[in-house]
């Protein structure tokens, strides 16, 4: 008999409706609750604005406070921004509530570089309250990071990794293909990215992870940023792309030690690509390469990974982990 686990979902977003329709397949999961602010959302099914076959008897609240009192979950799918900042707030009352959290926040990927005192404060009020807390997804959490590391088990050296993801947006969500700039005018793209409104978060992250799995002291990490620019016109569900402007966007982080580039993520997404992949490439004892042919389809592994990471973190030790820190990842396959 599967004992099962009661999840509440906090945000319900593309990526947290992709997380509902996947948990509620599961024999183990239990949603016991559902968290958002926006009004349209608010007193709604969760089943019926998530798309999955029947009604969940779990109405959607703006009141994070009351859901978690009342329903009492040992773990909360927490699916609400990028910034990791705006989600501290938001995990506070979850970690307080005695759930655990699985979270898709990109900056909480591996953000002991970048945010050491938020890290420190998150782990901190973590153990106080006996409670584990991961942030992951398909990139940052496993494409760019946790799985060039995983490859990096049968070398015994290993001098430098690339990783490339290449995709076409296409077929993605709105917000998705909106965050890369697709439809921009090339100077539109300019100001955004500038603003900080433009771009795929996480790259710096996966550096850090991975430099630190290797124990790698890297002197400096990198990020550079660009449009692609589109040479016919495309159009998707969401946007329509004319010629000469920007289809996507074009990322390389380098993590630098020494003047020698050890870690080079590359990262490109735009609507109407040809060709979509996912590839590592380890420089070594012995050499490796894997490439993923079509490429990972990001959210719908962004929802297995985040629901199939839960026994994960209830089990883990209390305080706040990463991928890096994880036993493996995989899908218990209840539905076989």
């Amino acid at each position: 008999m599967v004992t099962k686990i009661k999840a509440v979902q906090f945000g319900c977003g593309p990526i947290g409706c992709s997380v509902v329709r996947y948990a509620s397949q599961r024999p183990d999961i239990e949603l016991v609750g559902a968290i958002d602010i926006k009004e349209s959302l608010v007193g709604r099914d969760l089943g019926e604005i998530a798309g999955t076959n029947n009604k969940l008897g779990v109405s959607i609240s703006a009141d994070a406070d009351a859901v978690l009192s009342q329903a009492k979950p040992n773990v909360v799918f927490l699916t609400t921004s990028s910034s990791a900042k705006v989600v501290y707030p938001q995990m506070e009352k979850c970690v307080r509530a005695g759930a655990n959290i699985v979270s898709t926040c990109e900056e909480l990927a591996y953000p002991y570089r970048k945010n050491p005192q938020l890290s420190a404060d998150i782990d901190k009020i973590a153990k106080a309250n006996n409670v584990t807390v991961l942030s992951t997804g398909v990139n940052p959490g496993f494409l760019m990071d946790a799985w060039p590391l995983f490859m990096t088990g049968v070398c015994q050296q290993v001098k430098r990794i690339k990783a490339v993801r290449v995709q076409d947006a296409s077929p993605r969500r709105g917000p998705f293909q909106k965050k890369i700039g697709a439809g921009c005018t090339i100077e539109e793209f300019e100001k955004l990215v500038a603003a900080g409104k433009l771009k795929h978060v996480g790259l710096p992250e996966s550096i850090a992870m991975i430099a630190s799995g290797l124990g790698w002291k890297l002197d400096e990490i990198t990020e550079s940023i660009e449009p692609v620019v589109a040479k016919t016109r495309v159009k998707t569900d969401f946007v329509t792309v004319e010629p000469g402007q920007a289809s996507g966007v074009r990322q390389i982080g380098r993590g630098i030690r020494a003047g020698e580039e050890l870690v080079t993520l590359e990262f490109e997404a735009c609507v109407g690509r040809s060709e979509s992949y996912d590839a590592v490439y380890i420089t070594g004892t012995p050499n490796s390469e894997v490439v993923i042919k079509g490429g990972t389809h990001g959210d719908i592994a962004t929802a297995g990974i985040v629901v199939n990471s839960v026994h994960r973190v209830i089990s883990a030790p209390p305080g706040f982990v990463t991928m890096k820190d994880m036993p493996i990842v995989s899908v218990l396959g209840f539905s076989a």
